[in-house]
């Protein structure tokens, strides 16, 4: 069993002052593998008075300085891919098949920010006026336990690259992930009270976060209900904020593409993450004239998913991360049977031989109507729903009938058609005929999913306040 008892404040790894002890599970079958010790709100004082130190001279350095420091948080954050691998697999159930394909993705944020300040303009003219974009401060990081690595280097990489210190809040439920980073960025060297590491709750450290003044921006994912209360009580000292929140995401097959190649691949990717990803495409939006079609080609490829223990090279959905998380997705399958959806497959209780884990059947609904619960509220589970459409104008309307607005997939075998669908539905990220990832491109949520943008230079700007100077 490891014992995670030291967080990061200074450039020094400390013994917090907090005393509560977080015990660390394995979802795939509930035994204790580890403990933490959570910091409380005196652990996150003192890790912001060193930031807000650090800020006076970090925010001075130059763009090559910046770069140089990038450069040395990728080199070590790639020194510790397979540990995050396995420890991922291990804390919180992720497959084998997606952490590798995660961690094969995290360099790429330091390189993006590396390109982006190649040719940002931080001092820019307007007439005879000087612009000044400078680093807005310190920066509170909030990371959730599903994308905990990722969303951590991103923000961080953006904020170095700003100019910008921060504290970082992680997940309680990462705590053995966040214990490889923390030795990652203690390796890259970086100055004393630039990034800081506090491992505590909410309601405790994210609260001090959220209310202490000397914390200028707060970059938080994590859920629409918890982003809410974050911005509610960061209006009172007017912090800035980004949220990437909840998703509902449609996928919008139109009536020309190919059912037998994009019905698939939209059933694995309503599964990334083992469904527990906020940009899964869990709306499956065909033409009501090929629903028979659509049911037929999704059971088959849905008797093929693997449910099984995350370590195994052919599982692709593994356990939810917690008990309490697959209570939630049992009792949306039960909401769901209630309100009348066709189960195609899949369905209430665990895949057997996996009843010590926290697993839950693929599940696939059918005819399902939009104004269902299971169709407008995020499961974060492995259930997807196929809601038919009369025509082109009704997808898109179905598409937008949600409080979300994170991503969305459309298929086509006319790409030009889809880009037309595409600039009608309210989404902040779209793909067309695949999915892609690209760190540079803008990625942030409509409506209730969210507030502002990360990601390449869009992610940038909200890590700078624009300074103008009239002579």
């Amino acid at each position: 069993m490891k014992k995670v008892n030291k967080i990061y404040i200074n450039g020094e790894f400390v013994t917090p002052q907090g005393t509560e002890i977080f015990d660390l599970i394995n979802p795939s079958n509930n035994k204790k593998i580890g403990e933490v010790i959570l910091a409380d709100k005196v652990d996150a004082q003192k890790a912001i008075t060193a930031a807000k130190q650090a800020f006076k001279t970090f925010s001075q350095t130059t763009v090559s300085e910046r770069i140089h420091y990038l450069e040395k948080l990728k080199k070590a954050v790639n020194e510790k891919k397979e540990e995050l691998i396995e420890v991922m697999i291990k804390e919180y159930g992720g497959t084998r098949q997606f952490v590798t394909m995660s961690n094969q993705h995290t360099g790429s944020w330091f390189d993006s920010m590396i390109d982006v300040l190649q040719n940002f303009e931080f001092t820019r003219n307007i007439n005879s006026s000087t612009i000044k974009l400078q680093p807005v401060g310190v920066v509170a990081i909030i990371t959730p336990w599903n994308a905990s690595n990722s969303s951590i280097t991103s923000k961080v990489a953006t904020a170095i690259a700003a100019g910008c210190t921060v504290v970082i809040k992680p997940s309680e439920m990462s705590s053995l992930q966040t214990q490889v980073l923390m030795d990652a960025f203690h390796n890259a060297g970086l100055p004393e009270g630039v990034v800081n590491f506090v491992t505590g709750l909410g309601n405790v450290v994210g609260t001090e976060l959220t209310n202490n003044p000397d914390i200028t921006k707060i970059s938080f994912t994590g859920s629409t209900a918890v982003g809410k209360l974050i911005a509610k009580n960061a209006v009172d000292t007017m912090k800035r904020v980004t949220l990437e929140l909840g998703g509902k995401s449609p996928n919008i097959i139109l009536d020309d593409a190919d059912l037998h190649q994009v019905i698939p691949m939209a059933i694995y990717g309503a599964y990334m993450n083992s469904g527990q990803a906020c940009i899964a495409p869990t709306r499956l939006l065909v033409p009501q004239n090929k629903l028979d079609e659509v049911n037929a080609i999704a059971k088959s490829v849905a008797e093929k998913i693997i449910v099984g223990l995350p370590d195994h090279e052919e599982t692709n959905i593994g356990p939810m991360v917690s008990v309490k998380q697959f209570e939630r997705v049992q009792n949306y399958i039960k909401i769901g049977i209630d309100e009348g959806a066709n189960i195609l497959t899949g369905g209430l209780g665990k895949p057997k031989g996996l009843e010590a884990g926290n697993f839950v059947q693929a599940t696939i609904f059918t005819n399902v109507k939009n104004e269902m619960r299971i169709a407008q509220e995020e499961i974060f589970g492995p259930v997807l729903c196929i809601i038919p459409y009369k025509d082109e104008e009704d997808a898109i309307k179905i598409a937008n009938d949600t409080p979300y607005g994170l991503a969305a997939y459309i298929s086509s075998a006319d790409p030009e058609r889809a880009e037309k669908v595409a600039s009608k539905i309210d989404a902040g990220r779209i793909c067309i005929n695949g999915f892609r990832h690209d760190p540079m491109v803008p990625f942030g949520g409509f409506k209730q999913s969210g507030i502002g943008r990360e990601y390449g230079e869009y992610g940038l700007m909200p890590y700078l306040e624009t300074k103008a100077i009239l002579k």
